[in-house]
């Protein structure tokens, strides 16, 4: 690929990272914010979205660091594991899931009395996200884009997140793997197109 495509690629996911994190930051802390756009606080309203904008670009950062992290890690897969790789993946992609539910409740609902069920929901709405996007791989290229889309997905997303996870506050989770995610799905999606692009 043309070292023009992949500035593209990086800065149109970097716009994807701002606008995102832009849209999610103002919908996450809106009671918050909602006196500001009524006061019509011009002021205020650009210095939150500046930062939000900041923070929208590390996080894409952060997305293309796994991107082209996985493209290395699947060019070793492949040529290591060969035919096990898809497999292998898979088994990553169970241990991540068990993972992400078991030891963040065995880390945080002791201290704070969560229960079980919203752990498994959130990795479980997060593993849906992630075949959806699997799923549209698929179609867009063939079948055997399944498995390496969604541990992209999946494992690279939750990878990704760790720095939230650390955190575990509720706001720092959304406002990081949601732009995450989209992050992530944009360039799996794009790639084909840009790399193929002429001009």
């Amino acid at each position: 690929m043309k070292s023009r495509n992949w500035v593209k690629l990086f800065l149109t996911t970097l716009l994807v990272g701002a606008i995102s994190t832009s849209i999610v930051g103002f919908a996450l802390k809106w009671s918050e914010y909602k006196p500001l756009f009524l006061n019509v606080d011009v002021i205020e309203i650009l210095s939150i979205l500046l930062w939000l904008i900041g923070v929208g670009f590390i996080f894409s950062i952060i997305s293309q660091m796994g991107f082209f992290a996985y493209l290395t890690v699947h060019r070793f897969g492949l040529g290591i594991f060969r035919k096990l790789w898809n497999p292998v993946q898979l088994v990553i992609i169970a241990f991540v899931f068990f993972d992400l539910i078991y030891f963040r409740y065995q880390a945080f609902a002791a201290d704070r009395g969560d229960s079980l069920i919203s752990y498994i929901t959130i990795a479980l709405v997060i593993f849906i996200y992630c075949i959806v996007i699997a799923l549209i791989k698929t179609k867009m290229t063939n079948k055997h884009a399944f498995v390496p889309a969604l541990f992209f997905m999946y494992v690279i997303s939750i990878i990704e997140w760790f720095p939230a996870l650390r955190v575990n506050e509720a706001s720092w989770l959304y406002l990081m793997i949601i732009p995450l995610l989209i992050c992530n799905a944009y360039q799996l999606l794009i790639l084909p197109k840009i790399a193929n692009e002429k001009s």
